[in-house]
């Protein structure tokens, strides 16, 4: 498999248009913090760049992550390991942008919580039973220094696609990873189709 960034699908590793994309784990990605992941990257500048795990749901549901704060009813709502950065910290993605005044959403329609307080109004939303708004919440996220990442896409580590917000909260988190892995294939007409490809296999 070529690990030259197709020019249809990957940003120069260098461009902070990652925001706002997917990094799709190639299959030689060994680390488990990321093995068939698909992160969304939230932030990216020369300072790092940050990024959340958007397939891997945890076993702890939301209701009971924050019961010692919140009241909420519980529910199939499980929190997603966002990745191995701060673990105990909580961030949440949600489509409530009036709650963001100053900050741009992430992809059009999806916001991260850009404070405590943001956190607080989404999760009030939910006990108040609202129908319109979709949240996700996720324990850590993934953090890269100055110029780590782009080392890792020169490497081929990695593959970027737009995102869009239905696969940001994804129905089925445990089927997006070969659901991009297959449009990889069928966009990027240098990586043979599966199972073709012992690399994606």
């Amino acid at each position: 498999m070529s690990s030259t960034p197709g020019p249809a699908n990957d940003p120069d590793p260098a461009s902070p248009l990652i925001k706002g994309q997917f990094l799709i784990a190639g299959k030689q990605m060994r680390d488990p913090n990321f093995y068939r992941s698909v992160v969304l990257m939230v932030e990216h500048g020369e300072s790092g760049s940050m990024g959340l795990v958007v397939n891997r749901p945890s076993n702890v549901s939301v209701a009971r992550a924050l019961s010692e704060h919140f009241d909420l009813p519980e529910s199939d709502q499980l929190v997603y390991v966002g990745g191995p950065v701060e673990p105990a910290a909580l961030f949440v993605l949600h489509s409530a942008g009036e709650f963001e005044a100053e900050a741009s959403d992430v992809v059009p329609g999806i916001f991260v919580g850009s404070s405590p307080d943001v956190f607080e109004r989404v999760i009030e939303q939910v006990v108040g039973g609202s129908d319109d708004l979709e949240f996700r919440v996720f324990a850590g996220c993934a953090g890269w220094g100055p110029g780590q990442l782009e080392g890792e896409l020169e490497h081929g580590d990695w593959h970027i696609l737009p995102a869009v917000a239905p696969e940001i909260l994804p129905g089925d988190p445990y089927t997006l990873w070969d659901e991009l892995v297959e449009r990889i294939h069928k966009t990027n007409r240098t990586i043979p189709p599966t199972p073709g490809n012992p690399e994606w296999n």
